[in-house]
């Protein structure tokens, strides 16, 4: 399974990509865990995590190929 991650606005600038590619991962908490061994200043960046356009609050387990959303703080009006 693959999993495309979007990355959006200053957390891009931890990875330096707007796209990445994971295989062979899981669910959210594996996919967290091993971005944050790539991007340890991941670790203290906040952020919410889209599954498939769902903002989700627990882990999430993958059962095929999604399109996955970090999303750091935004307020609007």
């Amino acid at each position: 399974m693959q999993v495309t991650i979007k990355v959006f606005g200053p957390l891009t600038d931890i990875v330096r990509e707007n796209d990445l590619v994971m295989n062979d991962v899981h669910d959210t908490d594996q996919m967290v865990q091993k971005l944050g061994e790539r991007y340890p200043a991941l670790h203290g960046a906040p952020y919410n995590i889209a599954v498939d356009k769902n903002i989700i609050d627990k882990n999430t387990v993958f059962t095929g190929d999604h399109i996955v959303a970090l999303l750091p703080p935004y307020a609007g009006g």
